[in-house]
């Protein structure tokens, strides 16, 4: 059996983890490749990663903290490559956001994500308030939510209204989404999959890319179908039931690397 098929089951969300950590599928991809290869070229490492889960992510975050990666971005003819290098990724994701969406995205506990992340969980619950903090002081943004069951999406309502942002409107069909954008365009979209009347939401948010670039982060019950690695993969994916704190530290990021601003 390859070192691939022994840790598949946690491929998708370690891919998960990576592009909200550096804000794209083609980075975030080319980080968990860089684990794989050199897993195949030391053994030692190879059979820790074969442990579980953890082991995973502690060596993705080893490659992620001093590798240098080739990225070939989608679409291009194969001669373009993106240096991304640790104290350029270091400007724009702190440690602070790695240890918020380690323990809230995935889930970790503090004692995992620190043994993920080198520290002491003490540790990681001071970055994770630090994360929190700068969430805080986020420059608020208008926001669509996209959800057919309505006591979700009272509870988004309620989530981003309490981050200090405006819902700009909310939508159960893709019709509907269509009618909110061409009142008002939002800053951010939150986009469940599957629609009341059996519309998507993905054809949703492909209606709203069309005019504008807006971060979307999609909340689902089946995020497996969507990191298959088939097609071009949402950068933000949140599972249902969701966790509050893992939508918001979702928006933040994704409000992050849309204003492009460095960390301070």
């Amino acid at each position: 059996m390859s070192l691939g098929e022994k840790v598949a089951a946690h491929l998708p969300y370690l891919r998960r983890y990576a592009r909200a950590l550096t804000g794209s599928q083609d980075s975030g991809d080319a980080f968990v490749r860089a684990t794989l290869e050199a897993a195949l070229q030391d053994k030692e490492l190879a059979g820790q990663i074969e442990t579980g889960k953890i082991a995973l992510y502690k060596a993705f975050n080893s490659i992620w903290s001093n590798a240098h990666v080739e990225v070939e971005p989608a679409g291009s003819a194969g001669g373009l490559h993106e240096s991304a290098a640790h104290d350029q990724l270091a400007q724009i994701t702190p440690l602070s956001r790695q240890a918020l969406l380690l323990t809230t995205l995935e889930e970790f506990t503090p004692q995992e994500a620190g043994e993920i992340m080198g520290i002491s969980p003490s540790d990681v619950e001071s970055l994770v308030s630090e994360a929190v903090a700068e969430i805080d002081r986020e420059s608020s943004t208008s926001v669509l939510i996209i959800e057919d069951e309505p006591l979700i999406s009272m509870q988004l309502e309620d989530l981003v209204s309490s981050l200090g942002h405006e819902v700009c409107g909310t939508a159960a069909t893709r019709d509907q989404a269509r009618e909110v954008v061409a009142e008002q365009m939002p800053g951010l979209v939150l986009a469940d999959i599957q629609l009341a009347d059996g519309s998507s939401g993905l054809d949703a948010v492909d209606d709203i890319s069309a005019i504008a670039s807006v971060p979307v982060i999609f909340i689902t019950a089946y995020p497996e179908r969507l990191l298959t690695g088939a097609r071009k993969e949402p950068t933000y994916l949140i599972t249902k039931p969701f966790r509050e704190a893992t939508v918001r530290a979702a928006i933040s990021q994704a409000l992050f690397f849309r204003s492009g601003r460095p960390v301070e």
